[in-house]
């Protein structure tokens, strides 16, 4: 029996983060659009900030808010923190089995950076944990207390982040690292301060003490934060998929487009939830990712296009070319440690495969030059160059 744990491992880390995520999220945003459509209670409740009456699945649901603590603690407190642990927990062992055990192929790109295997971990995690000091830094600094321009300072810190990564490590490394600091960051807010504060907020409770409400809002603060940062960690997870952005010799530009077009999406949804309608908020949104497009279209990172003076490159050529780069991974069977299938099911064995998904072939080795992964196996601009010429020749394997 030929049982590849690596391979597993990575499958089913890959889907218990999917689905702590998932149930992270929607608990996140459930309970931001809570707490913008509570309203006040008529008649008034001793404690009760606002109430939401709601009805789902044919049952009706009554829910209540009260700013410090109610009257009398219940048997029965849920706290919302193992979505948020597992979803962090299961992403991080997942960095480690495929980007750190596997840095030679997914981390390192030695035509940016000559890093070791260790010290391309080293950096990274320096990278991760440092971007959470800074981000701790600024939270508890005066610029926590200023929304907006706390915003801005964050996000051009970790633009400045994306940019230093993109030359550092290979593209789908880089961009799984700026994932990985808002994630660490996100969930940092939930262990380092809600977490906490709502256990200083139940203990005073129980021992008679005032409550603090400081610490409350301290909790809202970061759960606010908390919102705004989800949709860019979700693009980022998903990235891999997109090798016209993170291949761009501009990657970082256009990811923090990309974020920032989140951000203001979601910002429309959370002002929609107060009955504020701001549709200039989705329209700059939509016009910052269509830009992505465009930008992304105009000027891709690109080998040097050779392919005007190269024409006329014979099957064989390009056959050898995509046999020394590409089958190792890209085989019915593939003799590359760690793979035991074709990814994405493109095996190019056969020249009827290599016509088949020759379009392929250019987006990824061509035009964005993501693959080979790290381009490990050193394929150059020559030859990149002369695969470019014989797909836009028709791809003919005759």
């Amino acid at each position: 029996m030929d049982y590849d744990v690596t391979t597993w491992l990575n499958l089913s880390l890959r889907w218990l983060h999917v689905i702590a995520g998932v149930a992270w999220i929607g608990a996140s945003f459930y309970f931001v659009w809570l707490d913008n459509n509570l309203r006040a209670p008529v008649p008034e409740k001793d404690g009760v900030k606002g109430e939401l009456w709601a009805v789902h699945g044919g049952g009706f649901y009554h829910s209540q808010k009260y700013m410090t603590a109610p009257a009398h603690m219940p048997d029965h407190l849920h706290w919302f923190k193992w979505e948020a642990y597992t979803t962090w927990l299961s992403g991080f062992a997942l960095l480690i089995v495929l980007y750190y055990v596997g840095a030679p192929v997914y981390l390192i790109d030695a035509s940016k950076h000559a890093f070791s295997q260790a010290g391309a971990i080293a950096t990274g995690l320096a990278f991760i944990f440092g971007g959470l000091l800074v981000y701790e830094g600024l939270c508890r600094s005066p610029l926590g207390g200023r929304p907006r321009l706390f915003g801005v300072v964050w996000f051009l810190a970790l633009t400045a982040a994306t940019w230093a990564l993109t030359q550092l490590f290979s593209d789908r490394g880089a961009f799984i690292h700026v994932g990985a600091i808002i994630g660490t960051c996100m969930v940092g807010n939930v262990f380092l301060i809600i977490i906490p504060n709502q256990r200083k907020i139940v203990a005073d409770m129980l021992a008679g003490r005032p409550v603090d409400p400081r610490l409350g809002a301290m909790g809202k603060q970061r759960s606010v934060h908390n919102t705004h940062m989800t949709l860019p960690v979700i693009f980022i997870m998903i990235s891999n998929h997109y090798p016209a952005v993170t291949g761009h010799h501009l990657a970082w530009l256009l990811l923090a487009l990309i974020s920032a077009g989140g951000v203001s999406i979601r910002y429309f949804f959370i002002l929609r939830h107060h009955g504020i309608s701001k549709p200039d908020y989705l329209l700059l949104g939509a016009f910052l990712i269509f830009s992505v497009s465009m930008i992304a279209s105009i000027k891709p990172k690109t080998a040097p296009k050779t392919a005007d003076v190269i024409t006329d490159v014979p099957f064989p050529v390009a056959q050898a070319i995509v046999q020394k780069h590409c089958v190792t991974c890209h085989a019915a069977v593939p003799t590359h440690k760690g793979f035991t299938a074709p990814p994405n099911g493109a095996a190019f064995d056969t020249p009827a495969d290599m016509a088949r998904y020759a379009g392929k072939i250019h987006e990824r080795a061509v035009e964005t030059t993501s693959m080979p992964l790290g381009n490990e196996t050193h394929i150059t601009d020559q030859e990149r160059a002369q695969l470019g010429a014989w797909i836009e020749a028709g791809a003919r394997t005759q």
